[in-house]
């Protein structure tokens, strides 16, 4: 196995080269497969920008919404807590 694993390896390759009739500009992408692959690229930024703008903004809402009803909570605890006190006094 191994000897035929080295008769591949050290067999020479052949050099890639163009077909006759075939110039180097018909088979490149060219200024306009640039251009494309630039695009494709800048737009691709800028929708990563703006998914993290509004992932970001998804979090802060969330956190804003939490810390809203802690204070709620805490509210109504206390509002109860002061209602417990109230209800064993009385004034006569």
């Amino acid at each position: 196995m191994h000897h035929l694993l080295i008769a591949l390896a050290s067999s020479p390759a052949p050099s890639p080269s163009l077909r006759p009739g075939i110039s180097e500009d018909q088979v490149t992408p060219g200024l306009l497969g640039f251009l494309l692959t630039a695009f494709i690229v800048v737009l691709t930024a800028l929708l990563i920008v703006d998914m993290v703008r509004r992932i970001r903004r998804v979090r802060y809402r969330a956190q804003v919404e939490e810390d809203r009803m802690a204070a709620a909570e805490a509210a109504d605890i206390a509002h109860d807590d002061a209602a417990d006190g109230n209800a064993g006094r009385t004034d006569t």
